[in-house]
């Protein structure tokens, strides 16, 4: 090209031929970097960026905060549920279930003595009348306690409207009875007979269905009680794992290693995660040491106790009825064999001492099966006498006051087994308000927590977001 100028990546250059001539050209060219303008696709590609970030900083926020109130709200509901329970196992509960059992234990007794006063003839002894209507002062009281303690529709209106209403009747007949026998009539017998089987038939049960009605609901609270947080713990571990991803997503969007709100916050949630934890494996174990130590070894001890007292009913009916009294020796020899075994070394006694946790239970339940023992050897020497047609003998061997009488033997078994009963009860007390003590505070440190995950999540993502504004 003569004479004309190229332009070549914004420069001139010459270029001349005449003739044959060879066209040189040198062409400079800068680097080919666009120019990032607002309207072009490349700025508004990193501007989608830019804000991209705070925005998920937002998200990652809002879903921690969602986190930690809803641990801290969860745990915080289920740790008071828990001790509501456990105050219910101690305070209420716990009450209710040793007056269901005083009930039980003082029909039988009254029942007990009420025969065995009987047969004195004439005026009873003034030790068995005091303890005959202590028996029926005791019982009256532990039914308006279960009365007064009642929660609502919870089935037991009925055993007690039995009760109260069929006691007075029973009383009604033993003091029939009673005059009768003072004039030496034969029908106080018969009297007394009804009364019994009133007292079998209608109170006996009625109190043992209100027994098994309150301990039911005694293991429900218990059981609710040693219940662990699942719910409040899968919470707290989703935070944990939450909060470790948001710091690991942090770091390399921003290049530091540390967020220091972030780094409290998931401090105070693996915090959390493990008192809850501990303080319901803390709680559950001694609610059930409440239940091995204190409230099973208490119903086994009741339950021969109360068959300590019938057979002691059955013994003194059966001299009585005066020859008649086949029922109650059999029904005696059924007892005692629930009681001791066949051979004195079995039953509910030896069921109660292999299942003691302690040595003084265990000591007591030796000295008892020692004791049915002596009294099964007296009380065959009873049947002899009254077999034999010296009855006078037999009843003094029944209810005299030497030491190898059944009353003194059976008194002294009705105490062994009383004190047991009162160890094994202090034990359950003890061991209920310690699982109460365990979950002391748990409600306060959960709530504080919860707020230091919220406040430290908040204040560690948001001062990351401002760097953007």
């Amino acid at each position: 090209m003569t004479g004309a100028t190229k332009i070549c990546s914004g420069f001139r250059v010459p270029a001349g031929a005449r003739g044959v001539g060879v066209l040189v050209a040198v062409t400079l060219v800068r680097p080919s970097t666009p120019e990032v303008r607002p309207g072009g696709p490349v700025g508004r590609l990193a501007g989608s960026l830019v804000r991209d970030t705070p925005r998920r900083m937002a998200a990652v926020l809002a879903g921690i905060v969602a986190l930690g109130l809803a641990v801290g709200i969860v745990g915080l509901i289920g740790v008071r549920q828990r001790a509501g329970l456990i105050d219910e196992v101690t305070h209420r509960g716990g009450p209710l279930t040793v007056a269901a059992q005083n009930l039980y234990r003082s029909l039988s007794d009254a029942d007990a003595t009420a025969a065995s006063a009987f047969l004195s003839g004439g005026v009873e002894p003034a030790a068995q009348r005091e303890r005959y209507q202590n028996g029926v002062a005791e019982a009256s009281a532990a039914l308006a306690v279960i009365a007064a303690g009642r929660s609502g529709d919870d089935g037991r209106d009925d055993e007690v409207a039995v009760i109260a209403a069929r006691l007075p009747v029973y009383t009604g007949l033993i003091e029939t009875a009673r005059v009768y026998n003072r004039q030496g009539l034969p029908v106080g017998a018969a009297y007394l007979r009804e009364a019994s089987g009133l007292m079998r038939d209608q109170l006996l049960p009625a109190a043992q269905r209100l027994y098994q009605s309150i301990a039911a609901e005694l293991d429900r609270a218990r059981d609710g009680g040693a219940g662990f947080p699942w719910l409040a713990t899968l919470l707290g571990l989703l935070t944990v794992v939450a909060l470790v991803r948001a710091q690991r997503w942090l770091t390399r969007r921003t290049n530091r290693l540390f967020n220091v709100g972030l780094v409290i916050a998931t401090a105070a949630a693996v915090l959390l995660v493990g008192w809850l934890g501990t303080a319901a494996a803390i709680t559950a174990t001694r609610l059930e040491a409440s239940d091995r130590d204190g409230s099973a070894q208490v119903d086994r001890l009741v339950q021969a106790r109360v068959a300590a007292l019938q057979a002691r009913a059955d013994e003194s009916l059966t001299l009585v009825a005066r020859g008649a009294g086949g029922d109650f020796e059999k029904d005696y020899t059924t007892v005692m064999q629930r009681l001791a075994g066949p051979d004195g070394r079995g039953g509910l006694l030896k069921d109660a001492a292999d299942n003691a946790t302690d040595e003084t239970t265990r000591a007591a339940l030796r000295t008892a099966t020692a004791q049915a023992g002596d009294w099964l050897t007296a009380h065959r020497k009873v049947r002899d006498l009254d077999g034999d047609g010296r009855y006078t003998e037999a009843v003094t061997a029944v209810v005299g006051t030497g030491p190898g009488t059944t009353t003194s033997i059976f008194t002294e078994l009705d105490r062994t087994l009383a004190d047991a009963i009162a160890h094994n009860g202090d034990r359950f007390q003890a061991q209920a308000r310690s699982a109460g003590r365990g979950l002391s505070g748990v409600d306060l440190g959960t709530a504080v927590l919860a707020a230091l995950i919220v406040l430290g999540g908040a204040v560690g993502l948001q001062r990351r977001i401002a760097e953007y504004r």
